[in-house]
């Protein structure tokens, strides 16, 4: 999705640990669960790739691990720097699919302007426009949001009796010294950052109360409230939970959401509808908590994307144990 440079040396390591690197061979030992049931994908040759952020190496290792507990033969492309290096693979026909965020598709990949705030029909509106101008489609999308949010340490929200946005806009007009906010340069740059948010809101929190930090030194400054009590985040980094944060709720519905699908071109999907309901499968079982969690594994944690997503869909019991 959007240009993350956050956990950058977390993000490399990964990669280097994790046996997902540039058309490498499969992982050994994936065989056929509850996928494997009702989907045959014997003789079916795909290549998977994935962005170079913690979340994406994860996604990429999940599609890739399912489809070949259904029979796939996968060449792994995981790890391709940047949005519009692996967006180009796609359509190049270097690989047949990867994880997309529909707020992306929509803004980045299609240059729509027109913000669509409900999740449905943002994705309906990106899939029918991405398959009639690029034969791109769209699969199924997970419930998972990954979009920017405002977080504040557990102990704060409970000390400032702050849970929704509406509840922060009426702080920052009431005590901005309390309200003070940490975000990174682009969030404060962007119609759909921070200027947005304010108006949106109806708030103005003054200059002085707002820092503007490398995006990864955000979350450590709201977990020691230090130089702020509230920051941008995205709503499924592994730091919220491993820190104890609260992610304010948008009752507005400000945010555009990211919406995780998989992209996938549409000669593929026509030859291989299967691959469609494998993945829909593995789509529905993501959740904003659930992406948290398998960031959190290898962030916090120290595993690879590999066996993290090899021990989720295990317990999931799409692939065998």
């Amino acid at each position: 999705m959007r240009n993350k440079t956050i956990l950058a040396i977390a993000i490399a390591a990964g990669t280097l640990l994790s046996g997902c690197g540039l058309g490498e061979a499969p992982p050994s030992g994936v065989t056929g669960g509850s996928l494997a049931k009702d989907s045959n994908l014997k003789d079916v040759k795909l290549s998977v790739g994935g962005k170079e952020f913690t979340e994406q190496l994860v996604l990429c290792e999940v599609a890739a691990q399912a489809l070949e507990s259904t029979g796939a033969e996968v060449r792994r492309s995981c790890g391709l720097s940047g949005t519009s290096s692996v967006r180009s693979a796609l359509t190049s026909g270097d690989i047949d699919l990867y994880w997309e965020y529909t707020g992306t598709g929509w803004i980045t990949h299609l240059g729509q302007t027109e913000p669509i705030a409900d999740p449905q029909k943002l994705y309906e509106a990106v899939a029918k426009k991405d398959e009639e101008k690029n034969s791109v489609t769209w699969l199924k999308p997970s419930q998972a949001n990954n979009t920017y949010a405002v977080a504040v340490s557990n102990e704060k929200a409970k000390e400032l009796g702050v849970k929704t946005m509406s509840d922060y806009a009426a702080l920052a007009s009431k005590d901005p010294s309390a309200a003070g906010f940490c975000g990174a340069a682009e969030f404060f740059g962007r119609n759909d950052g921070w200027p947005g948010v304010e108006k949106a809101y109806g708030f103005n929190l003054p200059r002085t109360n707002v820092s503007e930090l490398a995006a990864g030194a955000v979350y450590n400054s709201i977990d020691k409230a230090a130089p702020c009590n509230f920051g941008e985040v995205f709503a499924t980094d592994g730091r919220i939970e491993a820190l104890g944060l609260t992610v304010l709720e948008d009752d507005k519905h400000y945010f555009t959401p990211y919406n995780p699908a998989v992209t996938i071109r549409s000669e593929v999907i026509r030859k291989n509808p299967a691959i469609g309901d494998v993945l829909g499968k593995v789509a529905d079982a993501l959740t904003d908590e659930t992406l948290r969690q398998l960031n959190a594994k290898v962030d916090v944690d120290g595993k690879t994307p590999e066996e993290t997503a090899k021990t989720w869909l295990t317990e999931k019991g799409f692939i065998g144990a």
